[in-house]
């Protein structure tokens, strides 16, 4: 018995909570899965999973072996990524998942040089401005903006990006420019409602204005926001990395800024019970390194 693969088809089970989609993602046959881990069992002595109305679910002692299991096939990975470092790099197949707008802003353009550095990798781009659920979908790393999702996630922040009110000059021409935050309740606001919500609360020194943001058009995407904004239909409160390119050219311009919005958090995301795998951890530094080169997150 290959002792690595079968904590891999195990942790997978545990991970997916069924000998089916453990066989999906590992690209295997089911009963290959399901003999690796009766394999694993009778080495062991002890019952590892318990079968109930709700699927598979690991025993007391499945999930002390999962914990030392994890650990291992991490540093199998880790010793492999180092083992490549000289050769040929990452291989094999990465799934990530990010929102649309700052994919094509600011992700995409990473990847072809770190896709050139690693020519066995092929990547899976999942864009959706909706989280998605990482473990049913299979995704490997999400780049997520605002806090973690849940306590089972696992992730770091790898950036923040300053929030401001944002319009464009065709707008302010027509409509006025509001002088304070408060004025914006007399503006016409483009609502991203995937957002935290329509009240924001601005500060300066120790002055704190808060404002509820009214508007006639809700946007579900940062893609139909933008396209509002720079069409001039109203003002929108958004992170500065949604309008990186608008506000280098003028197309946009943030609004009072003496005042401040707290800023806008990117995390990496990987999937809670999941093996954080050498290709996320690679690519997760890249991203990382990029943005701070490009200078639209604020220094930590």
């Amino acid at each position: 018995m290959d002792r690595l693969a079968a904590m891999i088809a195990f942790a997978k089970v545990v991970d997916t909570g069924s000998f089916s989609a453990a066989a999906r993602q590992l690209g295997v046959g089911q009963p290959a899965v399901s003999k690796s881990v009766a394999a694993l069992e009778s080495l062991l002595g002890t019952r590892l999973l318990a079968r109930s109305t709700r699927g598979l679910s690991p025993t007391e002692a499945g999930l002390a072996y999962y914990d030392h299991a994890r650990r291992a096939i991490e540093a199998a990975e880790a010793a492999e990524q180092a083992a490549r470092a000289s050769g040929a790099g990452l291989s094999g197949r990465l799934r990530v998942s990010a929102a649309t707008t700052f994919a094509r802003l600011h992700l995409v353009p990473l990847l072809d040089r770190f896709m050139a550095r690693h020519p066995a990798l092929s990547i899976d781009l999942i864009l959706d401005d909706r989280p998605i659920d990482l473990i049913e979908e299979g995704v490997d790393l999400a780049l997520r903006m605002g806090g973690l999702p849940d306590a089972t996630a696992i992730g770091r922040r790898i950036g923040r990006s300053p929030r401001a009110a944002l319009a464009s000059p065709a707008y302010l021409a027509r409509a006025g420019t509001p002088a304070q935050p408060s004025d914006l309740a007399a503006h016409e606001a483009i609502l991203y409602t995937q957002a935290r919500g329509d009240a924001w609360s601005f500060a300066r020194g120790d002055t704190i204005q808060s404002v509820t943001l009214r508007g006639r058009l809700r946007v579900s995407s940062a893609e139909g926001v933008r396209a509002a904004v720079i069409a001039g239909m109203g003002i929108a409160i958004a992170s500065h990395w949604m309008f990186a390119p608008e506000l280098a050219s003028g197309a946009v311009v943030p609004l009072f800024e003496d005042w401040r919005l707290p800023a806008n958090e990117l995390w990496a995301v990987y999937p809670g019970g999941r093996l954080t795998n050498a290709k996320a951890r690679a690519l997760t530094e890249c991203i990382e390194r990029g943005l701070a080169a490009s200078a639209i997150m604020l220094p930590d």
